[in-house]
């Protein structure tokens, strides 16, 4: 499945329907939403699937883009992309393996944008969540994007119980997409 990010690039894509990317019309809502605070800033990718997020940051200017994505197969594809996108000055990072493993060995103490777009039939939602604030993951000023399905969405009382605060919420088609800070 052919997929191009910004200025029409190109990025290589696992065959068949294991991954699961994000549409262009919501990457480039949140990119607009987003724009203007990208340049150096640090971005996590938390189920990255085809990576298709990070190498948009990259390509905004992010200095460090950390991805974690299950498959091993997507982790290599993932890796030849950002690679081919990253300037000298960026620096990348792929863990493969369970995010709630794997989100405790990052080495960047804190982010600033965060984009969490698990398999929408999982149940890490509140798990995950739930890490990223007791590990302090996200800078003061940073924002998590959390994207979900419209007809299944994450409880957000629970969410907003944990001690996030909701930004905004957006709903495009099908996707909503769940806007978080500190």
């Amino acid at each position: 499945m052919p997929l191009r990010i910004s200025g029409q690039r190109s990025l290589k894509t696992l065959p068949g329907h294991s991954t699961r990317p994000t549409s262009a019309k919501v990457r480039q809502a949140i990119f607009n939403i987003w724009q203007g605070r990208l340049q150096g800033c640090c971005w996590l990718d938390l189920c990255a699937g085809t990576g298709a997020m990070g190498a948009e940051a990259l390509l905004r200017g992010a200095q460090w883009v950390v991805g974690i994505e299950q498959s091993p197969q997507a982790c290599q594809v993932i890796r030849q992309n950002w690679s081919a996108l990253a300037q000298p000055h960026q620096h990348t990072l792929v863990l493969r393996g369970d995010v709630r493993q794997k989100l405790p060995q990052v080495p960047i103490p804190q982010f600033d944008f965060i984009y969490f777009d698990p398999p929408y039939n999982s149940d890490l939602y509140l798990p995950v969540l739930q890490l990223l604030w007791q590990q302090e993951c996200l800078s003061p000023e940073g924002e998590i994007a959390v994207e979900c399905r419209t007809k299944h969405p994450p409880d957000l009382e629970a969410i907003l119980a944990i001690g996030w605060q909701q930004v905004r919420l957006k709903t495009y088609g099908s996707t909503i997409v769940i806007f978080l800070g500190r």
